[in-house]
């Protein structure tokens, strides 16, 4: 699967080790930063990188990272066609995508650990969206939003 991963400088660290298990797991990897650890840097600036390359499709999946996972999954949700969750639990990291067709994971570098974290994207990239009426329906509407929002 072609990925897209991003993160500030609280979870640059988790995203050098995410990304090196996701390539050895057989994954094709896209970065979109930060690169080097700068504190002082900003996680729209790379989270807005990677979310319009999933709108775009330029990638299958995202997965952003910051400190608390929250600052990412709001950027990341002001990209029209992108569906961001933070997670720090399976049930949460499968559900989203089978019901809500999530297609970006947000994880907090300061809130949960490496092993947890490979874990939740694990998760995450196995599960499909199951495409039931219920669920087609529900994200019919928030793509109603979507152009409300955006007009």
């Amino acid at each position: 699967m072609r990925i897209g991963i991003a993160a500030d400088h609280a979870g640059l660290v988790l995203k050098e080790q995410l990304k090196k298990d996701l390539r050895a797991a057989g994954h094709e990897i896209v970065d979109y930063g930060a690169h080097a650890f700068d504190p002082a840097d900003d996680y729209p600036d790379f989270v807005a990188l990677l979310a319009r390359a999933v709108a775009g499709g330029e990638v299958e999946r995202g997965i952003a990272i910051c400190g608390s996972s929250i600052g990412a999954c709001i950027a990341a949700n002001k990209v029209a066609g992108v569906r961001a969750g933070p997670c720090s639990d399976n049930y949460s990291a499968h559900q989203g995508v089978e019901h809500d067709d999530m297609n970006v994971i947000c994880i907090g570098g300061r809130v949960i650990g490496y092993a947890l974290a490979w874990e939740l994207i694990q998760t995450f990239l196995a599960a499909r969206f199951t495409a039931e009426e219920r669920f087609t329906r529900r994200l019919q509407k928030i793509a109603a939003l979507e152009k409300e929002r955006h007009n």
